[in-house]
Order: structure tokens, then sequence, then C-alpha cells
């Protein structure tokens, strides 16, 4: 009689931590795993080279930076998204913003409107009869799931004149922005250098 009661309190037992390690297993399973980390961001060393400046990186912060408004504001609302500013101790500085959305086919469709947008971007500028805007096309890049280069030019009867640089570039669910800014032309952005740093974007995401 003894031995079959302790074999009954070892079945008992067994089964219990059985039944533990189960419950266990599910708990840490891939519902219980991790959420996947967030899309990483460039670093100053990471941007076109300044000839007479080092870029110094902000913190990255929620929202969008209001450069990026000018040719993409209608593009924001219903998207959460991040960004971090960059700046040199002159006129030149730059931004990455970076959305995730829910599916790779949203992103797919983001990424599209806002090259649009930005190929459309010097037409509405130029109604302001005293801002001159000229676009200029970069190409893509094969990187991830695709990025596209654009130029920007502005120019006020006032005098001031800007160029811009901007890339959409994506993987997967999610597309990044990158802006390049600076007093000056078309002759004085760094277009080989800024589609360097596109692709160490895109390539950063995850």
């Amino acid at each position: 009689m003894f031995n079959r009661t302790k074999a009954r309190e070892f079945t008992a037992f067994t089964a219990i931590a059985v039944a533990g390690l189960t419950v266990a297993a599910v708990l840490t399973g891939p519902a219980a795993q991790a959420a996947p980390a967030a899309p990483k961001f460039l670093s100053a060393a990471e941007l076109p080279p300044h000839a007479s400046s080092d870029w110094i990186a902000g913190k990255v912060t929620d929202g969008v930076p209001d450069e990026l408004r000018l040719c993409l504001d209608d593009v924001f609302p219903g998207y959460d998204s991040r960004y971090r500013d960059f700046r040199t101790d002159l006129d030149t500085n730059a931004r990455q913003l970076t959305i995730v959305t829910g599916t790779a086919a949203k992103a797919k469709a983001l990424a599209d409107r806002m090259n649009k947008e930005i190929q459309a971007c010097a037409e509405r500028i130029e109604t302001d009869p005293e801002i001159e805007a000229t676009y200029k096309g970069y190409g893509s890049l094969p990187v991830e799931e695709g990025a596209r280069v654009h130029g920007l030019h502005t120019e006020a009867t006032w005098g001031a004149t800007d160029v811009r640089l901007l890339s959409v570039g994506r993987d997967d669910k999610t597309v990044t922005v990158v802006e390049w800014a600076q007093m000056g032309d078309f002759g004085d952005a760094p277009v080989a250098a800024f589609k360097k740093t596109t692709t160490t974007a895109v390539n950063k995401l995850y």
C-alpha cells in the first residue's frame, strides 16, 4: 500500500510538472515574444561629408519635421512617425523620417504617393509668385524594396536660393524619407554621396 501511494503521488507530481512546462512553453512562444525592434536611424557619420564641418545628430523624436511638410504635408495624417534631425555648424542640414505601416502593401502605397508628391512639389511651390522652383529626378536605387532620389531647387525674388535632395525608400512595411538641404543650387548637391546615405538608411530599417 505504501508503494502504491508513493507511485500515485509521483504520477500526480509528474503530471503537474508537465502541465507547468506546457504552460511555460505557451507563454514563451511566438505570441509572447518581444515585438520586432524599431527601425534604426542614420548616424551623423553616415551623412554626405561636409567640407568644413562635422555633422551633429539630434535625438530620435516622435512626429514629423516641419521641413518635410513643404512637399509632403498632405501625406502624414493617419500615420505614426519618428524622425531625427542633423545639422552642421554652417547652413547645411538634414533629417530622416521613418514610418512603420501595417503591411507591405500599405508601405508601397505610401512610398508611391510620397514620390509623386515630391515630383509635383516644385509646381505647387511656384503658386507663390515670389519663388521659382525646379525639380530634378536622380533615379532609383536597388536597395531592399527600392528607393528613389529627388532634387529640388528654389530661388526667391529677394535673393535666397536653396537646394534639397530627398529620397524615399522602403523595406517591407517600413518607409523612410531622407532630406539634405543647404544654400545653393543643383551644382552644390552631393548626389553620389546622398545616394550612398539613402542606401544605408534603407538597409538599416531592419
